[in-house]
């Protein structure tokens, strides 16, 4: 098997597998994408980099061989801690634990029809991808969170290694030890002789309405996935004993722009034949070449603003030519002292007077988050990010989880909250002036 490493360098590595075809020939077989997992937050990397399995994004392909598992049996045991299939290190269970001297036991057995991938908080090796809390506009990832809400072992996602298209989460991840544990004070039930829960904090699922890339997005209804697969609305609170109401007209099968929440960190599914009509970083890039082809200026130190095509945690002071934006009227300018007030900050603009913040203006360069090829035209409010408009109104759209049972909009580039209504502003660029 020969390892290559990605183009753009936010993504995992590509894996090709190599055949003999006859005598000394070897031909490589084309690699098999299932998709991409991407956290929201993050412009296209972590702020400490992308290292090993811990990165913004996870690129699911096919493996060398299955890994999958199915459910095999189940039967009830008084010591699910000494039980064969618990001790068994080459066997996959789930213990659910119903009191202390009664257990039900299932067995999953192997299945090489599907790719098995696992993502939680754990470093272990079952995790294929490492996932830690998101803190909203930390740039630096010097911010630490004392207490993480994401499992260990969140979720697991089964891809069908023969039709590509249909990959489907499940609640849980199996462990070192290939055991899933759903303790006594977990949720659980048992109906038609199959028993089944939910993890403490829950996994969360949202199937956008329409399709991601066709404009006609929007957001659809938050579910929770339980441990076998099945859907349900959501519980009072994120960790209540009590299940919601099953939901039996949908189903734990991604599609092309599902959100999955973790308790801490919201991820985003792109599947191999969405991110097809998605821009990529190149494109993305050269957008901004555009934008500063036009020579944008400043109407007051009348030097030229450039974009940068990489993000930059550079102090605003150091980059004279930054534009910024002010959040009430949508003018870009560069930075100069006109019209600030010292006691609360705020800047008349010199264009249209209007009073009100100024941020930093940045490029939105995660493609997977944009749902059109469009110009970016539009900002976030109040973080700057830049994006197309189908892309700046889907997100303000769409309700992130928020706690416990709170929901919010935020700018997916780098998880701040929205601010005003609509969030979002369009951009007024003094340029192509020649």
């Amino acid at each position: 098997m020969v390892v290559k490493r990605a183009p753009d360098s936010t993504e995992s590595p590509i894996l090709e597998e190599t055949a003999v075809d006859g005598g000394d020939d070897q031909k490589p077989k084309p690699v098999v994408k299932y998709g991409e997992l991407v956290i929201l937050g993050y412009n296209g990397f972590l702020p400490a980099g992308d290292r090993g399995r811990r990165r913004s994004k996870f690129v699911l392909q096919r493996r060398t061989a299955g890994n999958g598992v199915r459910r095999s049996r189940h039967y009830v045991v008084r010591t699910p801690h000494s039980s064969q299939a618990i001790l068994d290190a080459n066997q996959h269970s789930i213990s659910y634990t119903l009191s202390r001297n009664h257990a039900v036991i299932v067995e999953y057995t192997e299945d090489d029809s599907t790719d098995m991938f696992q993502i939680g908080r754990s470093s272990e090796s079952p995790i294929d991808f490492v996932v830690m809390d998101t803190v909203a506009g930390d740039k630096t990832g010097d911010t630490k969170v004392l207490q993480s809400t994401i499992s260990r072992f969140a979720c697991r996602i089964l891809a069908d290694r023969d039709d590509q298209g249909t990959c489907r989460i499940y609640a849980a991840g199996f462990d070192s030890s290939r055991n899933i544990f759903l303790g006594e004070k977990a949720t659980k039930w048992s109906e038609n002789h199959e028993i089944d829960g939910l993890t403490t904090n829950g996994v969360l699922i949202m199937h956008p309405c329409g399709t991601f890339c066709g404009g006609d997005a929007s957001c659809g209804l938050w579910r929770e996935a339980s441990v076998g697969g099945a859907v349900f609305m959501l519980r009072e609170s994120r960790s209540a004993q009590l299940k919601g109401a099953p939901v039996l007209n949908e189903s734990n099968e991604l599609k092309d722009g599902t959100m999955i929440d973790l308790c801490g960190a919201t991820l985003l599914w792109r599947s191999a034949q969405g991110l097809q009509h998605s821009p990529t970083k190149r494109d993305l890039e050269k957008l901004v070449d555009e934008i500063n082809a036009g020579r944008p200026q400043c109407p007051v130190g009348l030097n030229t603003l450039v974009i940068p095509r990489k993000p930059s945690t550079a102090h605003a002071s150091d980059q004279m030519n930054q534009p910024y934006v002010y959040l009430n009227c949508g003018h870009v300018q560069g930075h100069h002292d006109w019209g600030q007030d010292k006691e609360s900050g705020a800047r008349r603009c010199p264009m249209c007077l209007c009073v009100g913040p100024v941020v930093r203006v940045c490029m939105g360069l995660e493609p997977a988050f944009y749902v059109d090829n469009g110009p970016p035209t539009f900002a976030f409010n109040p973080c700057g990010h830049m994006a197309t408009e189908k892309t700046v109104k889907y997100w303000a759209s769409v309700d992130v989880p928020h706690g416990t049972n709170g929901f919010r909009a935020i700018c997916p580039f780098c998880a701040t909250p929205l601010e005003g209504n609509p969030g979002y502003l369009r951009l007024i660029f003094q340029d192509n002036l020649d």
